[in-house]
């Protein structure tokens, strides 16, 4: 996402066992054994006031928050949720274990948090500490113990009763040790430090910055920082043998779900995989655990955004014939891939071009920060992605818990999962090039079985950036079988192409712009939009929200979100867009631009009319029209098409636009003037730009609303005002300017401008717009 946006020409240029029953209760969600409570907190401990409260954040327990089980493509039936109330401490960054905990905090929410009790400032000179005691239940007796983490920001050492058993580096991928040998049979106490230099550190941060925690003015498109444990922190016992991750990629090609069973101390053991659907079991296979096993699924159905389906996976480590472990897990059968669609390079889902419209997911919460209050919660801004009519959601450089990435799957979204940048404006040494990499290729590695993700977003606008060619084909190479987008934002705020991956990603505000397809990759519209409506009661900090448009009220809201949505379907995807991401899904602290408010109280648009814009876009994608194509390289004229005045054509006068009478005995100059040169577009392929018979090298182009005949400066700017796409109109072909989609080339009282229907000015009136913008492409009069 850009920064705020700056006064500009125009605002343009800016988600338990397996068998019958695993999916129905991993959705009611499957809490931790009360085996191992969490210590009962003490009447002292109270959460702090929310700056805003969201419909969940009084439902937070206080000592077994986030009961679900948090790893639902790989459960076992027994486990215990250590979430809940620890002793909490903050130390010097080089202070050793302090000899007291003098607070507590609740677990998994961040210091900087309301609902972890602590909320306040967490900066690079601060050590996080966290204690809490454990008893292992008497039925695990004769099993290993491990210990997990979701994900802790950022630097975690963990020591199990007095030894340290573990260091992690990584904000955003799980951890976990196996801590048997440290168990005493008794009260076990563990100790977690956590130091988190935020932005100041040379690590992946996101959007987080060390701000103030409480509501402020300013911060942009920079949010409060997430400091400490922020996932689920559980207790499992696991065989000596036992499986640690499924790496599952369909096949269709074949009709099967490949699947690697990746096993610890499994020598000599054997993998079986089965895959059932409704308890009825279609494949089984076979094999060494760390080898690929082909389980037949004849016949799959697949999994999309219509009719997202899941299969109940198990696997089990076999001893001879004794199983020795067994997990359940679930998979969904679909290809992504891009082609060749009417000779336009598109991502295509299971075979077939469907447009992917989206929001951006910052996945920030005013009561949680980064960490959703509850599962419902987690659950819901997925949900309201659904009633809004999108199939695809950004998540924008943040990583989330296994359980959101279970409900994409289960609701059936489309998943861009960006990697999270580095900090912005600096270039990383090799140290944090290397810790980088290797979080993201754990991240790669914890999600890659999920359907519902399907685009790798590497870098984005430049943040951090560096190798992003190298990057790219490396995570192609990883994970050959998704998307990968090298740079999402490469027309923006100096970031650089890496020229390669499976698509080409602009970023445009308030757009849609102008994003064309090349011959080896797909165009997408990483982020547009960001309208901007205040919702009184429902700010961050009141008065200090700022978007990148904003509207004057709702309806101003409403109608031009759906007519940026509409300008997509009728001018951008035909000529060659294949997605877009409209900023945002919610307002984030003092961005206003979210399409529900910061709380998740308040939906601003109009839920009906936008998921029918939405459902429009996808259908258009399904069944389009067929394009409109104009001869390059030969001269034509344009004629008006309004009754009473066909005999106009459109020439030029002194570098303006203007219609005129044309015929037979019309002087020479003006039948050259009103011949044009119809070349491809010169900023989109698809469309098509107009150069001047008798001035060659100058071309059609907009400025400032008027339209006129200007010579080429070379920039981005002119080439985008100079193109534009043809859409068919009744008697004849409208065209849209390429950077300003759903505003036409118009001609009233014999000048021509650029009219946008509905539009505020004296060229936009609606009387017989439709006419006045439809044009007949005739032979030339000066051939």
């Amino acid at each position: 996402m850009k920064s705020a946006p700056a006064p500009r020409r125009r605002t343009l240029w800016r988600r338990f066992t397996a068998g019958t029953g695993l999916l129905a209760l991993l959705a009611t969600a499957l809490v931790g054994a009360s085996t191992a409570p969490a210590a009962a907190a003490p009447a002292a401990w109270t959460p702090k006031p929310a700056p805003m409260t969201t419909p969940w954040t009084s439902q937070v327990s206080v000592d077994n928050p986030l009961p679900e089980y948090p790893r639902p493509q790989l459960t076992r039936p027994d486990w215990a949720n250590l979430n809940g109330i620890w002793d909490f401490a903050v130390t010097g960054r080089d202070a050793g274990q302090p000899a007291s905990f003098s607070e507590q905090i609740r677990v998994p929410f961040v210091a900087e948090s309301s609902l972890s009790g602590i909320k306040r400032r967490i900066t690079e000179n601060d050590k996080l500490w966290y204690k809490r005691t454990f008893t292992v239940p008497s039925n695990w007796n004769g099993r290993r113990v491990v210990l997990n983490f979701g994900a802790s920001d950022w630097q975690s050492t963990v020591w199990v009763n007095g030894t340290q058993v573990g260091a992690h580096k990584g904000g955003f991928d799980s951890f976990s040790y196996d801590i048997t040998p440290q168990l005493n049979g008794g009260s076990n106490t563990i100790v977690v430090s956590v130091y988190d230099p935020t932005q100041t550190g040379g690590q992946a941060v996101g959007k987080q910055r060390i701000n103030d925690v409480n509501p402020h003015a300013g911060g942009g498109i920079f949010y409060t920082a997430a400091s400490g444990i922020w996932q689920t922190v559980w207790l499992e016992p696991v065989a000596a043998s036992h499986v640690t991750r499924l790496d599952m990629t369909p096949d269709l090609g074949n009709s099967t779900l490949r699947v690697r069973v990746q096993a610890a101390s499994a020598g000599g053991r054997t993998a079986r995989v089965t895959v059932s659907s409704g308890g009825t079991v279609v494949g089984t296979a076979t094999g060494a655990p760390g080898t690929d096993l082909s389980v037949s699924v004849p016949n799959p159905r697949l999994w999309s955004p219509d009719d997202p389906f899941l299969y109940d996976v198990r696997a089990e480590l076999l001893d001879g014939t004794s199983v020795v472990d067994k997990v359940g897990s679930y998979a969904g059968m679909r290809s992504i891939a891009v082609a060749k669609v009417d000779n336009i390079l598109r991502p295509v889902l299971n075979g077939k071009f469907v447009f992917q419209t989206g929001t951006l997911d910052q996945g920030y919460w005013p009561d949680g920060i980064y960490t959703a209050p509850t599962d419902a919660a987690l659950r819901s801004d997925l949900q309201a992605h659904k009633d809004l009519g999108f199939n695809m959601v950004r998540k924008h450089i943040k990583v989330e818990p296994q359980r959101w990435f279970y409900w994409a799957d289960k609701l059936g979204l489309l998943v861009w999962q960006d990697m999270p940048a580095m900090d912005t404006g600096k270039t990383p040494d090799s140290a944090a090039r290397t810790q980088w990499e290797a979080e993201y290729h754990a991240v790669i590695d914890q999600h890659r079985s999920s359907p519902s993700l399907v685009m790798w977003v590497n870098q984005n606008e430049g943040w951090g950036q560096y190798d992003q060619a190298r990057i790219a084909n490396e995570v192609k190479a990883y994970d050959p079988s998704r998307l990968v987008n090298n740079m999402s934002g490469v027309n923006c705020c100096g970031s650089v192409d890496g020229g390669n991956g499976d698509v080409i990603d602009n970023h445009v505000y308030v757009g849609p712009g102008n994003t064309a397809p090349t011959a080896t990759r797909a165009a997408v519209l990483g982020e547009f939009g960001g309208l901007g409506y205040k919702v009184p009661g429902h700010e961050w900090f009141p008065g200090g929200g700022f978007s990148y448009e904003d509207q004057a009220s709702v309806s101003a809201l409403n109608n031009r979100f759906v007519g940026l949505l509409d300008a997509i379907r009728i001018g951008q995807l035909p000529a060659g867009l294949s997605a877009s991401v409209y900023t945002e899904i919610t307002d984030v602290e003092n961005e206003a631009n979210g399409l529900l408010t910061y709380d998740r109280q308040v939906v601003k648009v109009d839920t009906a009319r936008v998921k029918a814009a939405n459902q429009a876009l996808v259908q258009a994608s399904r069944t389009p029209a067929p394009p409109v194509t104009l001869p390059t390289g030969q001269y034509k004229s344009l004629r008006v098409t309004t009754p009473g005045h066909t005999n106009k054509y459109l020439r030029h006068s002194e570098a303006l636009a203007y219609t005129a009478v044309v015929d037979s005995g019309s002087s020479a100059l003006l039948k050259n003037d009103a011949t044009w040169k119809v070349v491809t577009g010169l900023a989109n392929s698809n469309c098509y730009s107009f150069e001047s018979r008798n001035y060659p090298g100058e071309y059609l182009r907009h400025r400032d609303f008027r339209v006129r005949r200007d010579a080429s400066d070379g920039s981005a700017l002119f080439k985008a005002d100079a193109t534009w796409c043809a859409l068919a109109g009744s008697g004849g072909v409208r065209f849209s300017s390429a950077n300003l989609p759903g505003s036409y080339l118009r001609h009233i009282g014999s000048e021509v401008w650029l009219a946008t229907p509905g539009g505020t000015h004296a060229w936009d009136n609606a009387a017989t717009f439709t006419e006045d913008t439809t044009w007949a492409v005739d032979g030339p009069w000066a051939p």
